[in-house]
């Protein structure tokens, strides 16, 4: 019977690894060490960072740094990899691991020199060919900036488009619906549908224009930059080199719209020293996508405020039936969608504050919480990419409007009366507010007995749709 591990061998020492095992000796180390999560680095990552060691090979190729068969190789086996879809399974390192994360970086630098070797038919050694002119400290956060980049502008600027759409979508067709505004969560002035969600739709761009300043700033790449920032063991040229053919290859790729999205591309970052020592540019994007969160939370909220009761709430709307709201309650139905979001931005704020402490961990020539950025930051844009998607498709698309239970409240609303302020005076326009609402009867009706003004007038004056077509408001 075969053995099922075969020995592997590092600077420290003999180290049993699986025999099936493509990655090697500092893999398996860390494996052994890095039990905490049992989560693996996020998939986009990996592909991130494989593609990252596609383009120094490419890099090192040009400037003879490697050879032509060990860079083919190299380049062929990531190729194999990425197309593979048992991929994330060649990559178990724990998400807390060393904090360059210097364990992600061999376990690609491993498994990659194995594919590679079996091409070439000679070795292809993980630190000497596929890690050249590179370092944990310089790959690691390139391969961060590249991954964040990428999820920003393939998955969520898009979600998130797609969500302004909707919204503009559906406020076009309530435009001719006037409901209660709500101050402190009493009645107020008339506020139009459209008013409402174009107001949502105001939020969900101001966020796109935060993510597209902050996120822009992800296409600047430390490669080069080696071990502390000053490059040695690379070539002056290696950094622009690696940007050419990285760009050159996600602009090739069919499933990458990255030349639409990335003008500039890749480059290499103004100050090695600033964007390996700290990740301030990670910080940035993560508290744009946390205003984001805000956001999205705020426009959940409002649904299920107005979605509430039926008969007990508000019930000015009516989300989309997706399921049994109880176990125990028959008929009942709940805003599930809003509060799939409102938790998702919940987890999107926590993951802000992961990476704010994670940012000040910025000793010296290194951050020392790399892949903890990674799992982070990937996490939210992908909750929020998705949370976006959902929010409009499977809530906001299908609500309707129960136009009786927006009427009735709007014609007996006292606060219509702050219309005649102008005319009548404050005071007097209370006393107005006050009988109507004691007596539960419009305000109209309240106004006409008790001012000089006219029916004819009073309608004029308080005419609900009107009063959302001031200059002011539109």
């Amino acid at each position: 019977m075969a053995s099922q591990f075969r020995t592997e061998r590092d600077s420290m020492g003999e180290v049993p690894v699986p025999a099936d095992a493509l990655y090697g000796a500092q893999t398996q180390r860390a494996i052994d060490n890095f039990s905490i999560s049992g989560q693996p680095m996020p998939e986009r990552f990996i592909r991130a960072l494989l593609t990252l060691k596609r383009a120094t090979a490419e890099a090192n190729l040009s400037l003879e740094t490697l050879d032509s068969g060990r860079a083919t190789a190299i380049v062929e086996a990531v190729d194999q990899l990425l197309s593979d879809p048992a991929l994330i399974s060649y990559f178990p390192v724990d998400i807390f691991q060393t904090g360059s994360g210097t364990s992600s970086n061999m376990n690609a630098n491993e498994v990659i020199a194995t594919l590679a070797s079996r091409s070439f038919g000679s070795e292809v050694s993980p630190n000497d060919h596929v890690n050249a002119s590179q370092s944990s400290n310089d790959v690691i956060p390139s391969a961060l900036h590249v991954s964040g980049f990428i999820a920003l502008s393939e998955e969520l600027l898009p979600a998130l488009s797609h969500l302004v759409e909707v919204l503009e979508q559906k406020a076009a067709s309530l435009a001719h619906i006037t409901k209660t505004g709500r101050t402190h969560l009493m009645d107020a002035m008339p506020v139009r549908f459209d008013q409402v969600l174009g107001g949502w739709s105001a939020q969900i761009e101001h966020a796109m224009r935060n993510l597209e300043d902050a996120g822009s700033e992800l296409q600047g790449l430390v490669i080069g930059g080696t071990a502390v920032g000053t490059g040695v063991n690379a070539d002056d040229d290696f950094a622009e080199s690696v940007c050419r053919y990285l760009n050159s290859y996600l602009n090739s790729d069919t499933s990458t719209d990255f030349s639409s999205s990335a003008e500039q591309g890749f480059y290499p970052a103004n100050s090695r020293f600033a964007g390996m020592g700290a990740q301030d540019v990670v910080v940035a994007v993560s508290g744009a996508l946390k205003t984001l969160a805000v956001a999205l939370m705020k426009i959940s909220n409002d649904l299920r405020w107005m979605n509430s009761g039926p008969l007990a709430g508000l019930g000015e709307i009516e989300l989309p039936a997706l399921q049994p709201g109880s176990s125990i309650m028959p008929g009942k139905v709940n805003p599930v969608i809003p509060e799939a979001v409102a938790m998702a931005c919940a987890q999107v704020i926590g993951n802000d504050t992961t990476i704010t402490v994670a940012g000040q961990s910025g000793n010296f020539e290194l951050n020392v919480m790399l892949p903890l950025f990674a799992s982070r930051l990937l996490d939210s844009m992908q909750l929020m990419s998705r949370s976006a998607t959902s929010l409009a498709d499977d809530a906001i698309l299908g609500f309707t409007v129960r136009e009786t239970s927006v009427t009735e409240p709007l014609a007996k609303n006292p606060v219509l009366v702050t219309a005649l302020n102008p005319v009548i005076g404050y005071l007097k326009a209370a006393e107005v507010a006050k009988a109507a609402y004691q007596q539960g009867r419009p305000v109209l009706d309240v106004a006409a007995e008790m001012t000089d003004l006219s029916r004819e007038e009073l309608e004029s004056l308080m005419d609900p749709q009107a009063l959302t077509e001031s200059d002011q408001s539109s």
